[in-house]
């Protein structure tokens, strides 16, 4: 990437960054954990989306809904308390402009709802989405 991704006012990945992603079949949003170019945790990052379809060869299809859920990092541990849903204005444009039906932007606030539920409760991200940090990731991918 050429330019910091911003989240809000925070840089969430920035040029020579990693994210380890998590894509996970009938699920209504994806999942990052974002560091920035020294490998400081930023945050974790979910995109609404429609459920993945995957085919043969590796490739995926699915649609963006727009809205997403940050949940920064502070000393490299997530802030639930600062978890927040962003892109609602993207959402409403793309409804009124006819880009999405208004069922599908309304299943996508139905999951935003649901995460950020989960979030409070602490019970989101998954487990796997934990275990799985940037030193794993890379670890895996020397070793394969």
């Amino acid at each position: 990437m050429d330019t910091p991704l911003l989240v809000g006012e925070e840089t969430a990945l920035e040029p020579g960054s990693d994210a380890v992603w998590f894509t996970f079949p009938g699920a209504w949003h994806d999942i990052g954990r974002f560091y920035r170019a020294d490998g400081r945790f930023s945050g974790i990052y979910a995109n609404v989306i429609t459920p993945c379809r995957f085919w043969p060869g590796g490739v995926w299809q699915t649609t963006d809904l727009f809205l997403d859920v940050w949940v920064p990092s502070r000393e490299g541990s997530p802030r639930p308390d600062e978890a927040r849903v962003e892109d609602r204005d993207e959402l409403e444009v793309a409804v009124d402009r006819g880009a999405l039906e208004p069922w599908l932007a309304h299943r996508a606030g139905q999951e935003a709802h649901r995460i950020m539920a989960a979030v409070r409760n602490g019970r989101w991200p998954p487990p796997v989405v934990e275990r799985w940090t940037r030193e794993v990731a890379r670890v895996y991918s020397s070793a394969t």
